[in-house]
């Protein structure tokens, strides 16, 4: 009799208990509390995201096929995803959840923030709405959304592991790291690279970027973060096609201050100064190893990623000025930032 009558539940005859209350009990009320985030997130957010597949230029033989995820940001067409999913890319398409399936074109790639967008030939697609990684904390709830091994719309639920990681990223002869990388365990494969990485309010925070395999250790990913400063990359991708750098010519860290100089400047933290790139604006406007730069036209720095915000489009050409600590004083060093070109 038990074992007709365990049958019975998996095919849903069995009559579900009434509430607490006497009344009947109806499936929101069943669903648990972290269950109704998760299927909330996931009903708004899946129509926005697309599977993409591409095509790869081949150095012999046949084209190869490749693919991710990527999330519409407009109604027009326009789609984020990462940088790497075009890589070599000829041709490719984007297809959705409810059937259909449109031609893309490139519209901009950013390799250094391994972010891209394209756009998709179909109109009335459904923009997801972007948040703000900089709110996020250690420990909440997160869910993504992809195209994993080409299962379309599947959904991972875990927590932000870590914040502040860092991701390096190459473009030719240019390496970078981007910074302020968002660390999750929730469950990432192949194919999940340009999806969603969402809030519990279903606000996307994150671009699913990369997973980190086996000897390193597994159910780790990571994810770019949406960002006032990613916001930009993705707005200059749109508009102009490519994001604009620019580029003094120094690697540094984060250095704790001298205590005279930490209460001058009400911070305890300065950039060091580890190399400086021979011919670069920096070595011409002799700044050394060692140096401790404090703030650049009076922003204060007090790490790498204070620096990079800095070094935009708009900073090409025009003179900045660095007050660095040296040699037991302050002093005011002017630089020239040159175009990063990444060719």
């Amino acid at each position: 009799m038990a074992d007709i009558e365990f049958l019975e539940s998996l095919r849903g005859d069995t009559p579900q208990p009434p509430s607490p209350d006497g009344g009947p009990r109806d499936e929101d009320e069943a669903l648990d509390a972290y269950s109704k985030v998760i299927t909330q997130v996931a009903e708004t957010l899946i129509p926005s995201v697309a599977n993409l597949r591409v095509t790869r230029r081949a150095w012999r033989g046949e084209p190869a096929e490749g693919g991710g995820s990527g999330v519409v940001i407009t109604p027009d067409g326009f789609i984020l995803t990462s940088a790497h999913v075009l890589a070599s890319t000829d041709t490719g398409s984007a297809s959705f959840v409810d059937g259909r399936e449109f031609g893309i074109d490139i519209v901009g790639m950013d390799p250094l923030s391994d972010l891209a967008v394209v756009r998709a030939s179909g109109t009335g697609l459904a923009p997801a709405v972007l948040g703000d990684a900089a709110r996020l904390r250690v420990g909440q709830l997160v869910v993504a959304i992809g195209n994993p091994l080409g299962f379309a719309g599947s959904v991972t639920a875990g927590v932000v592991s870590a914040l502040g990681r860092s991701l390096p990223t190459r473009a030719g002869s240019v390496s970078r790291v981007v910074e302020n990388v968002i660390q999750t365990d929730a469950a990432l494969h192949p194919g999940n690279s340009g999806g969603a990485l969402a809030d519990s309010s279903g606000r996307v925070v994150g671009i699913n970027t990369a997973v980190v395999g086996p000897g390193v250790g597994q159910g780790l990913g990571l994810a770019v973060p949406i960002n006032a400063i990613t916001r930009r990359i993705v707005a200059a991708l749109m508009t102009e096609g490519r994001f604009r750098r620019a580029y003094l010519g120094l690697a540094g860290g984060p250095r704790p201050l001298p205590p005279k100089i930490a209460r001058e400047v009400g911070r305890d933290r300065g950039i060091e100064v580890v190399q400086v790139v021979d011919g670069s604006p920096a070595a011409r406007a002799g700044l050394r190893p060692e140096d401790l730069i404090l703030d650049v036209d009076g922003a204060p720095m007090e790490a790498m990623d204070d620096l990079q915000r800095l070094m935009v489009g708009d900073a090409v050409g025009r003179r900045v000025s660095l007050r660095v600590f040296r040699d037991g004083g302050v002093t005011t060093v002017d630089v020239t930032p040159m175009e990063l070109l990444t060719g």
